[in-house]
């Protein structure tokens, strides 16, 4: 529970009648990341309380919780407040929260996208660069998924760029197919397999276009340079 002189404000009006509680800044943020862990609400509280003016320490009334919430439980109408109210972050938190958004957001379209010109990757940086010249805006509070299709939609003028799956097919020898089956599991799926006679393993593994190059990769290393991969067209 944070400390009440380190907790900032989260508001809440609606039909006249003004709330607030005082939050731990950081999980506060995370409670309302889409993208973020389950915070619970408890851990999130100075206080348990429910203010008409946490300043003044003035309570809400429960005449005025009853009304709103139809509760007057401090854990239920916390969670409202926050999900449907406001919280004052500082400019440190929005600027780090914007920059791991926008981090998480280019690096799930450089993970699934391709460039349809020659089917490979884009690397990380072109599509930063892109977005930058797009000026693409990264809200904390919004999710990934709604985000990468909004980044998506503006970069498409500025580089060929699409979102596909790809089939992969890999070569391992026998002593290295065992401990790489869990890896490639990570990558995408497996959709045939066989062992061959000379005791290696060939597999076809379907994936997001843009891990194709850090398939092989890492096909190679475990493998110690024996692995042969070829995407299927």
């Amino acid at each position: 529970m944070v400390n009440v002189d380190d907790a900032i404000i989260a508001k809440y009006e609606y039909s006249g009648e003004h709330f607030e509680i005082l939050v731990d800044p950081d999980l506060a943020a995370e409670f309302r990341n889409p993208d973020g862990q389950d915070v619970a609400i408890e851990d999130l509280l100075a206080v348990e309380e429910i203010f008409k003016d946490s300043k003044k320490g003035d309570k809400a009334s429960e005449e005025a919780m009853n009304k709103i919430f139809e509760t007057t439980d401090p854990i239920e109408v916390s969670r409202i407040i926050l999900e449907k109210g406001t919280v004052q972050l500082t400019a440190d938190q929005k600027r780090q929260m914007q920059s791991d958004k926008r981090k998480l957001v280019i690096n799930k379209i450089a993970k699934e996208a391709i460039n349809p010109q020659n089917g490979l990757p884009h690397p990380v940086q072109r599509i930063e660069n892109a977005c930058d010249e797009a000026k693409v805006k990264f809200d904390p509070f919004t999710s990934v998924d709604q985000q990468v299709q909004t980044a998506l939609k503006a970069i498409k003028p500025l580089i060929p760029i699409r979102f596909e799956r790809v089939k992969v097919a890999v070569r391992l020898p026998g002593s290295a197919a065992g401990s790489a089956y869990s890896v490639i599991h990570g990558f995408g799926d497996i959709i045939n397999e066989e062992w061959q006679q000379d005791g290696s393993w060939i597999g076809i593994v379907e994936m997001p276009g843009g891990l194709q190059d850090s398939f092989a990769a890492k096909m190679a290393e475990i493998s110690s340079g024996e692995a042969e991969t070829k995407t299927i067209k």
